[in-house]
């Protein structure tokens, strides 16, 4: 019984983690033009607070699992909690942008460490044949994020002030905190473990950062050879490390894993696909309420359509890829979900208001199904050994695409802005352009059907990995 008793525990701290990171990546969409005039920023410079947080999520995710074997799954997730929750306190308790970020950076460290590190303590806990059942309750967690966010975040902005989107994360961190060290059992660090790659982790993160900076760059009044110097050194440090993987015994992303034609292929598409498809959440809400008069409240509710229609068609995608391929699916799902995010272009004052809601329904249950779909074909044909490296940079490539498309929606809605003196066209144009990048990602997964022909003779669907 008690075991039991410590087995439920554990699987809602974990679930708490999972909720935690996932309402902190919908929750600030809706606050962003309140924080600004808070701050005396303009709405539209306000993508860092967003960008920071996932690419410093993106850098460090790859670390996580070696912390967790060399400091211990309880020591370390206590950790991220807590740093999870002071970066959160910090949040609340600034008063220019730039505190924002950093204290949004400082977040980021201990949200880059729930997700991989919650996984890693189901698995070592929970018997072989309850993991896929205990992952499944957790994701629930991580499902019910998305959903309450948007709202939450508008009515906590409205009824109260911004700083409260981060203050609601101290109670649950604060009783996370006290689960951990009653309930979650102690592991012994792991002597064997290799030693961390210290070199490739600077190099690839000198080469997100770099490159990130450059997108962002361009949308200002920054010079064009400051930002070519940029590009310059992503593509330096991303080169780089090709030679130094092959030198290394124990890499951080082994190049063995680019053998592999669907990882390769799938990880480019995944990439490609949500970098449009992540612009949407942090553009949307900006267009309801700096353009089409909206409220925080309504802006929030607005984006309900999207998570709920989400989580009702993810069951489709199974049946879906049995029937046609995953390579007939994705090139059809991905031309819906580019060709929505291209149709949100003619949202204005006079258009339907149920309308509207059915965009941004049929957004959102194409672009889970397209999530669902990219994440098993990427990671299915990986070996036993090559999985935890795999997941890894998978999950690092989800964390900057999320990044990259606030970037990119960020920094074309302001040069258009600035070009044309006409916010609503920004937009407009913005959208035709963020949908035409994932329209772009189609062609690489119809040029995946001969990967997918060599590796197997027909369908072999693997379970969708969770966002």
């Amino acid at each position: 019984m008690k075991n039991d008793v410590s087995l439920t525990a554990l699987l809602w701290i974990v679930a708490a983690g999972f909720f935690m990171q996932a309402l902190d990546t919908t929750i600030v969409n809706t606050a962003l033009p309140s924080m600004a005039y808070s701050l005396h920023e303009r709405p539209l410079d306000m993508q860092p607070v967003i960008v920071a947080y996932s690419l410093t999520m993106a850098m460090l995710t790859p670390a996580s699992g070696w912390l967790a074997d060399r400091f211990g799954t309880r020591r370390v997730y206590f950790v991220a909690i807590l740093i999870f929750a002071i970066g959160s306190l910090f949040c609340s308790l600034s008063h220019t942008l730039n505190q924002l970020v950093a204290a949004r950076v400082l977040q980021g460290v201990g949200g880059s460490m729930l997700l991989p590190i919650g996984r890693l303590a189901v698995l070592r806990t929970f018997p072989s044949a309850r993991y896929l059942s205990a992952i499944a309750v957790v994701s629930i967690a991580g499902q019910v994020g998305p959903l309450l966010g948007p709202v939450l975040g508008g009515w906590l902005v409205q009824a109260i002030s911004w700083h409260w989107i981060f203050l609601i994360n101290l109670p649950i961190g604060l009783v996370g905190c006290i689960a951990v060290l009653v309930f979650l059992p102690r592991t012994l660090p792991l002597d064997s473990r290799p030693r961390f790659d210290m070199t490739g982790f600077a190099l690839l993160s000198v080469c997100m950062v770099a490159f990130s900076l450059a997108l962002d760059s361009a949308g200002g009044a920054k010079a064009w050879h400051w930002i070519a110097g940029l590009m310059a050194l992503s593509a330096v440090a991303g080169w780089a490390y090709v030679p130094h993987a092959r030198r290394h015994a124990s890499p951080l992303f082994p190049l063995s894993l680019f053998e592999r034609p669907t990882f390769r292929q799938g990880l480019i598409g995944n990439l490609i696909a949500r970098v449009g498809a992540s612009a949407v959440p942090f553009l949307m809400p900006l267009l309801f309420q700096l353009e089409l008069g909206y409220t925080p409240l309504q802006s929030g509710m607005m984006m309900l359509p999207v998570a709920i229609a989400g989580v009702a068609c993810k069951g489709l995608v199974s049946p879906l890829v049995k029937t046609f391929g995953y390579s007939k699916f994705l090139v059809a799902n991905t031309l819906l979900v580019g060709g929505s995010i291209m149709a949100f272009s003619a949202i204005k004052q006079s258009w339907p208001l149920w309308f509207t809601i059915l965009q941004l329904a049929i957004f959102g249950a194409g672009n889970s199904m397209q999530y669902a779909a990219m994440n098993s074909v990427t990671l299915k044909d990986l070996s036993r050994e090559q999985a935890s490296s795999g997941n890894g940079l998978f999950s690092m490539a989800q964390m900057l695409a999320i990044g990259l498309g606030v970037t990119v929606g960020g920094a074309l809605v302001k040069s258009l802005s600035a070009a044309w003196s006409n916010p609503i066209l920004a937009f407009r144009v913005t959208f035709v352009l963020v949908g035409v990048v994932t329209l772009a990602s189609s062609l690489v997964f119809y040029y995946m059907r001969t990967s997918l022909k060599n590796t197997a003779r027909g369908v072999s669907v693997a379970s969708p990995v969770e966002e």
